[in-house]
């Protein structure tokens, strides 16, 4: 079995040069990074109730799945968290190997799936951030992802819901009307309801902690966390 759909690689795999281009095709990702990076700090840092004020996430051994070109990866590891980034692609791999020399940050990138990571060690902290939605086989995906989670460790899954306001949205206003995306990024049938999603995690032992929704304010430009799921969501999951 496997968790790596080629054709969502290969389309990810031709973007792969624009990964740290703020204009570029991965703009809408570089707007919606600094909410992502902050509801992750601040999550991992009460759970563990950690301390340090300059290296806030010192001493974390955190998996960034899918990692493509390093953009959680660089500032996981800037916060002081030992980082090893997968993706099943080999030029995002390269991308991000190169990125990282380049800022002097000790990362460890493996261009693998998570069924296919041999490694002895478990994981405090892993992260799945707009990546289910792209997988082969979600619940296979989850089950490998769930095998490399240390027992009470954290489960962080970004996706999209499936609803009428999300084709709407993350689809036709995202993809054909703002061109935010390029067209074809996504497929409604792959996004996934937060009730699905916790079905699937708890099979595998992994609870849910919390579930917001984050929210992009056009007046403001920049996303924020909410309540409403309808569209994009994130949620933390503790495994038992």
């Amino acid at each position: 079995m496997t968790s790596v759909n080629k054709k969502e690689i290969e389309k990810f795999s031709k973007m792969a040069t624009e990964w740290w281009n703020p204009q570029g095709k991965f703009k809408p990702l570089h707007k919606f990074n600094p909410i992502r990076i902050k509801y992750i700090k601040e999550n991992i840092i009460n759970n563990f109730n950690l301390k340090n004020k300059t290296k806030p996430l010192l001493g974390i051994n955190i998996l960034d799945v899918g990692c493509g070109g390093g953009l959680l990866s660089e500032p996981m590891r800037r916060m002081g968290a030992n980082v090893t980034g997968i993706d099943a692609s080999d030029i995002n791999i390269k991308i991000a190997k190169l990125h990282s020399k380049k800022n002097n940050l000790k990362i460890d990138y493996l261009c693998s799936s998570p069924e296919k990571l041999n490694l002895k060690k478990k994981f405090d902290v892993i992260l799945n951030m707009e990546i289910v939605e792209h997988v082969e086989d979600i619940d296979f995906f989850l089950k490998s992802c769930s095998k490399l989670l240390r027992r009470n460790g954290l489960m962080f899954i970004a996706t999209i819901n499936k609803t009428l306001k999300s084709y709407i949205f993350a689809i036709v206003g995202a993809e054909y009307v703002l061109r935010w995306l390029p067209i074809g990024t996504h497929e409604w049938e792959k996004f996934v309801k937060p009730e699905d999603l916790k079905k699937i995690l708890i099979k595998y032992n992994l609870s849910l902690k919390k579930l917001d929704g984050m929210n992009f304010n056009i007046i403001k430009d920049e996303w924020n966390i909410s309540k409403d799921l309808s569209v994009n969501y994130i949620g933390k999951f503790i495994k038992n």
